[in-house]
């Protein structure tokens, strides 16, 4: 899905929930809702800890290196 489809769901989503009860009414509404809502939030997290899971691997081998050489000493 494009980041363009993805606005356009989150805006749906959203005149759906300000303009009808369906959310309130219909669980699978809500369920649906809920999911296109919270996916795009997953994403972001995991983006976020691939971003920290890679600035760890750079730094993590000095680190090692470190802890070596004080307990060598």
């Amino acid at each position: 899905m494009t980041n363009m489809e993805k606005k356009v769901m989150i805006r749906l989503c959203a005149k759906i929930v300000a303009d009808t009860d369906l959310y309130e009414t219909d669980k699978e509404v809500q369920n649906l809702i809920d999911w296109v809502c919270l996916s795009e939030q997953i994403k972001e997290n995991n983006n976020r800890i691939r971003n920290l899971t890679g600035e760890y691997k750079k730094i993590a081998p000095d680190c090692r290196e470190g802890v070596r050489a004080q307990l060598g000493a």
